[in-house]
């Protein structure tokens, strides 16, 4: 059967909404978007032709009410709805009230989404069509002999309800966590393990189906760099596979989606051995994050076939031939160096320079809630060849502009030039392994701030067409002696700036051997730093009203830093009462350790609280063996950042 569309409502927001509706224009079709109160000025709401209010700002309120987004789309005079990824994107019965209402949906057939909806039972429908698996070890019959042990939720995604077990002691705790997380991510609570595989890699095929019984298998992809259990740089092909297990894994796939008459865009997941042995882990069963890399090397656009198959329109008996090498990295508002804490805040710049794609959900200006996920974007560089595929993707990286939010951005282009990765040595362990060396400051990093402050000051002091030089150095004097001096506050360091100014030319810095500045103008500064030229971008920001210290940010070949300008005296430090736990990010509490409460006995590292906040929850832990003198947070209550959460007093040595 032959449909035309008109018009598609996408059941999803940030970049994914945004990345959907530039493939419906191109096709002629009008967008729609659904948003909640907290994205009522997001990207995707300004890039469609219509929205619809989801009332409310939590996910169960908003982008997870199937009745309201069909209720949205009928409004809106819609006839498809794509689904995206992550919210309903997997939910069969959305799929169905989609169908039952009149509306196409962009997606697999729900019979195949409930089939694949639960890991448990997709794993017993691809045995039988002889694609290889784990066998599952049943968590209450855990020996030692089985451990390291993997727990899942059985309706999971992204990484949520999955935790490592390497001590049995702490099995049970482990699996309490996995359900509660599970529970309250996807409403259901069930939790199975297999084996943890050590030094594995993942390996995912991208499928697709049209409704006349082709099925193309579009090479792999290489998703082993991961923090918790979520991916952070993907790449297609996945580097040196041998053919024979490459057309393995693409058989597999093909009889995975054939098993449950798949149409549309999927992916199969797989988990490969050190010494090459491929086994299933499970089928998505909607659009991947990483589809960019699969469309950059077969030159498809994956959105375009998902509503042209949607229409009926029939594949090619064969996919096209790949050429060449492509590299996705995700850029999200966390701090690597801190749990992978994330960040809230306004993005004040984000640029990319380079031929790079960029897909985004922001632009210049936009906030970053706690509601949703962290990630700012994704950067895909496409080459003839890896090594030029990670090259140019490290250096597009390296070159940006991300002011406002501290990012995973150094970690991203770290691991991109780190000897492993160049060399192909991925597996899922890679940030285990070398998170800490990835993170630590650089051999010059405290030169590299020292320049950045000296670029700064200087730059402040420029003069502009409305203020005069004298005016700008804040009262210029023939006194070689006095310096004009500016502080700054960088990565949690103090520099004190002087230069002197001059009646002609640059300024002369004071305390910085080997560096003689060459030209200063607003916003543009150009040192020579022991010989070498370097230029530096300066970005001055004042806070809101004028209130509060000012940020500034200074980019270039020694690095991206903000800084944030102090007054020339410091002010008296603030002091919170030792034993304060105090929220490190918004968020909700959505968990207390059982019993807890004012008086109890606490132990150093004991978890107290648990916070959700971007999609990932966080632990707050006691930080010294002592009393719980205070506790002001319950399951439910919204913190701010800085929020007392609790007091711990700790103990007196005998």
């Amino acid at each position: 059967m032959t449909l035309t569309l008109t018009s598609v409502l996408v059941a999803n927001r940030g970049e994914i909404a945004v990345r959907i509706f530039r493939s419906a224009r191109a096709l002629g079709l009008a967008t729609v978007a659904v948003h909640s109160d907290a994205d009522a000025d997001a990207l995707h709401v300004r890039r469609a032709d219509a929205a619809v209010r989801l009332p409310g700002t939590a996910p169960a309120d908003t982008y997870l009410r199937a009745d309201l987004i069909v209720a949205a789309a009928l409004a809106a005079g819609a006839d498809a709805v794509h689904p995206g990824y992550g919210f309903l994107s997997e939910n069969a019965g959305f799929a169905r009230a989609v169908r039952d209402a009149g509306l196409t949906w962009i997606g697999p057939p729900p019979e195949a989404i409930e089939a694949m909806a639960s890991k448990t039972r997709a794993k017993d429908l691809v045995r039988a069509a002889g694609v290889p698996l784990l066998d599952p070890v049943d968590p209450a019959d855990v020996t030692s002999a089985d451990l390291p042990l993997l727990l899942k939720a059985a309706a999971g995604g992204g990484g949520r309800g999955m935790r490592v077990v390497r001590d049995l002691d702490r099995l049970k705790e482990e699996l309490e966590a996995a359900r509660a997380e599970a529970r309250s991510a996807f409403g259901d609570d069930e939790v199975f393990a297999e084996p943890y595989i050590e030094r594995a890699r993942h390996v995912e095929v991208q499928v697709l189906a049209d409704t006349h019984g082709t099925v193309w298998a579009l090479g792999t992809r290489d998703c082993s760099l991961q923090r918790r259990h979520q991916k952070v740089i993907e790449e297609a092909p996945a580097p040196g596979l041998p053919e024979p297990l490459r057309e393995r894994l693409h058989q597999a796939a093909v009889a995975a989606a054939r098993a449950v008459s798949y149409e549309g865009a999927g992916t199969v997941e797989f988990l490969v051995t050190a010494d090459g042995r491929p086994y299933f882990l499970e089928m998505n069963t909607r659009l991947q994050v990483e589809h960019p890399v699969t469309e950059a090397v077969f030159g498809l656009d994956l959105v375009t076939l998902q509503l042209r198959i949607a229409e009926g329109a029939a594949l090619a008996p064969q996919p096209p031939a790949p050429a060449g090498h492509a590299v996705e990295a995700r850029l999200y508002a966390e701090d690597p160096a801190r749990d992978w804490r994330p960040q809230t805040g306004v993005l004040h710049t984000l640029a990319v320079p380079g031929e790079v794609r960029v897909d985004t959900g922001f632009e210049d200006g936009d906030g970053v809630g706690v509601h949703y996920d962290p990630m700012l974007a994704k950067v895909v560089a496409h080459a003839p060849t890896r090594a030029e595929a990670v090259r140019s993707l490290a250096h597009a990286l390296a070159g940006a502009r991300i002011h406002g939010l501290t990012t995973n951005r150094d970690l991203l282009v770290r691991s991109l030039r780190h000897p492993d990765f160049t060399a192909g040595r991925l597996d899922t362990g890679f940030y285990e392994r070398h998170l800490a060396a990835l993170t630590e400051p650089a051999p010059d990093a405290e030169r590299a701030a020292s320049l950045a402050a000296l670029a700064a000051a200087l730059s402040d002091a420029a003069p502009t067409p409305d203020a005069p030089l004298a005016t700008r150095l804040g009262g210029w004097r023939n006194l070689r002696s006095q310096p004009q001096v500016r502080r700054y506050a960088v990565g949690g360091a103090e520099y004190e700036v002087g230069y002197h100014p001059a009646r002609s030319g640059p300024p002369e810095p004071v305390d910085h051997p080997g560096v003689r500045v060459l030209a200063v103008a607003p916003g543009l500064v150009t040192l020579e730093v022991d010989g070498v030229r370097r230029v530096f971008h300066v970005k001055h920001k004042s806070n809101k009203g004028g209130v509060g210290p000012a940020e500034v940010y200074v980019d270039g070949a020694l690095g991206a830093h903000t800084l944030t300008r102090l007054p020339r005296f410091a002010d008296p430090e603030d002091r919170t009462a030792p034993g304060s736990l105090l929220a490190p990010m918004p968020g909700t509490v959505v968990r207390v350790a059982e019993g807890l409460a004012a008086g109890c006995a606490v132990t150093a590292g004991q978890p107290l609280l648990w916070l959700e906040a971007m999609k990932m929850e966080h632990r707050i832990v006691a930080p010294a063996s002592g009393t719980l003198t205070a506790l002001h947070a319950a399951i439910g209550h919204q913190v701010e950042f800085g929020a007392l959460l609790a007091v711990v007093q700790e103990e007196t040595p005998a």
